[in-house]
């Protein structure tokens, strides 16, 4: 292999176009593709920027040409030469008018047989993708959202400096506290048997710098959760983290609308409508079904409880009489896609959401079908149809439930799967909204208690400051999400700044005063030192990106991601150590490896 000698680049491959031809330029990168005509070689010559096509032919220095003929995939060279304009134009690629004719050419490095080819157009599993993360990121459709990554992360930064905000790196070994995800665990060596925690979010030091003074604080800060994995989670992910002082919700929403509006105008072209819609934590619930809906489509779910209250249907009438509710979406004109079999697999999809099952209607020209409505009298079933704004060709699916909450979660996952099946979701189309006036509290069937839906420190509206501790199920928050096409991309709350609310708060979660004082004492303190009105929120920015690049999943957009079971193939991590660092540390390890 050869050094670069006397060449240096002076172009990127991608950059060129047709009014740079006739120009002098040296150009570097791997190869993408070679083809030897006989006479005259064509090389794809691939850097960070895109493709460019050499030439060599027979008038080209006869010891380059030679080296030309040796080119395979993956091979990295450096060329000088002239580019000038191709008589074959593609518009398949940027610089698809030009190309390069080599006068000097440099192969740097050699390559083996790829285990893949490096294209965008493969079939390859990701267990070998990510094993070889290497080659992988070399293929456009992988180096591509890396690069917009990038640029986001400096558009972030632009945007919050331009508004006042200060960039301030909080730490990576903090102490574990509860109320959150499971902690990853660091040993301290100096005081054997304690233990930092890695952040889930910088929460409580966000809060602190605004009792410091700061007034606006912003970190594109690393965050690690132990929790199971899917496509849209990882243990370790980033976040846009933003904290505000003397401001109220409308105050953060509408920065943090200006953030959104930025990115998409400069990195997609695209200019947004703002305010976006706004919709309470109830209202999406009871339209949707989920408090992070999916707008691009309508099948809203409709409340027709009244309409068969006192049917002898005995689902509906028990739920009814339990105080629970009816929900029903029509599938107006869907019919045809709606078969039998087909709604037999969307009763599975509501059994995974907690449903009994999916009672159904379909009306068609030929006939109607029912799983219930030979319960119901001629009257009940005009007053159900008439609710639903049912017609022939729709198909009617209800879900009941005594507790309305998950009648509305069931039947909003079945409408998902009903966009998604009969083809009604526009895959091009950006729907933001914000979801606010979050419960402040959620009941866990599992610990027995009310817990903090968002964290403890949750400001309660003002018609909950007096509920906090008699009614929790009553009480809602100053809390508010930004969804993106069903998908949460970001929350966050006004926080609480009087002791002693945050007092009343830890006391309605269950914390004694000492475990209170044990886990957030140094935050309690500060507050006595007056707190100024403050919130903010966070934005997953592996999600944001994976959304505004249309991937399936953010490890499309991370680098290095770990797969299901936490572990990244290609370095082999997590990995066992040595006695003797163990010892150190002064640990023991009890259970059996793997």
């Amino acid at each position: 292999m050869e050094s670069m000698g006397n060449l240096r680049r002076t172009h990127y491959c991608g950059e060129v176009r047709l009014a740079d031809a006739g120009q002098e330029m040296v150009v570097a990168g791997s190869i993408a593709k070679c083809r030897d005509k006989g006479g005259i070689i064509f090389a794809d010559l691939r850097d960070t920027t895109g493709i460019l096509q050499l030439v060599f032919d027979d008038s080209t220095d006869p010891e380059v040409f030679r080296k030309a003929g040796a080119l395979k995939s993956e091979y990295v060279a450096i060329a000088k030469g002239l580019l000038r304009e191709r008589d074959a134009k593609t518009d398949k690629i940027a610089t698809g008018a030009v190309e390069l004719y080599v006068t000097e050419l440099r192969v740097l490095s050699g390559a083996e047989t790829t285990p893949f080819e490096i294209r965008d157009e493969i079939k390859v599993k990701d267990e070998l993708r990510l094993k070889y993360r290497y080659l992988d990121l070399r293929r456009p459709c992988m180096h591509e959202p890396l690069v917009v990554r990038s640029k986001i992360c400096q558009l972030v930064r632009n945007y919050f400096c331009e508004n006042h905000f200060c960039e301030i790196e909080t730490p990576m070994l903090m102490k574990s506290t509860p109320e959150g995800a499971r902690d990853y665990l660091v040993p301290s060596r100096v005081q054997p048997g304690h233990f930092y925690a890695l952040p889930q979010s910088p929460q409580l030091y966000k809060q602190i710098l605004m009792l410091s003074g700061f007034d606006r604080y912003f970190q594109i800060a690393r965050c690690f959760r132990d929790e199971d994995l899917r496509a849209d989670r990882q243990p370790e992910f980033t976040q846009i983290d933003v904290e505000m002082s003397f401001v109220t919700e409308d105050d953060v929403i509408g920065m943090n609308e200006g953030l959104i509006k930025t990115l998409w105008k400069e990195v997609l072209g695209i200019e947004l409508a703002t305010p976006f819609t706004r919709l309470s934590w109830d209202e999406a619930m009871a339209r949707f079904g989920s408090d992070k809906p999916d707008t691009r489509f309508g099948l809203e779910l409709m409340d027709v409880t009244d309409a068969v209250r006192g049917c002898e249907f005995a689902p509906f009438k028990n739920a009814a009489a339990a105080g629970g509710s009816v929900r029903l979406v029509n599938c107006k004109g869907l019919a045809a896609q709606l078969t039998r079999k087909t709604i037999d697999k969307l009763v599975e999809v509501a059994k995974t959401y907690g449903a009994k099952g999916l009672a159904y209607t379909r009306l068609t020209e030929e006939g109607e079908t029912s799983s219930f409505e030979k319960f119901l009298t001629g009257d009940e079933k005009a007053a159900l149809h008439a609710a639903a704004g049912a017609q022939t060709g729709d198909v009617l699916l209800l879900v009941c439930d005594e507790n309305s909450t998950r009648a509305c979660t069931a039947l909003g996952q079945v409408r998902l799967e009903v966009g998604r099946r009969c083809g009604l979701i526009d895959p091009d189309q950006f729907n933001f909204l914000w979801v606010t006036r979050f419960p402040l509290f959620e009941y866990s069937e599992e610990e027995g208690r009310y817990m903090a839906m968002h964290h403890p420190f949750t400001m309660p509206t003002d018609d909950s400051l007096d509920k906090v501790e008699s009614d929790q199920g009553a009480c809602y928050a100053n809390a508010y999400d930004i969804v993106l096409n069903g998908v949460e991309l970001g929350g966050g709350s006004i926080r609480i700044n009087d002791p002693e609310l945050q007092g009343r708060m830890f006391k309605a979660l269950g914390f004694t005063e000492e475990k209170a004082r044990e886990s957030f004492g140094f935050l309690m303190d500060a507050y006595r030192y007056g707190a100024p009105p403050h919130g903010g929120m966070a934005y997953g920015l592996d999600r944001l990106v994976m959304l505004m690049m249309k991937k399936d999943s953010i490890r499309d957009v991370i680098a290095f991601p770990k797969v299901q079971n936490a572990s990244e193939l290609m370095s082999g991590a997590p990995d066992v150590v040595d006695a003797k660092q163990l010892n150190e540390l002064r640990i023991r390890c009890t259970g059996e490896t793997e």
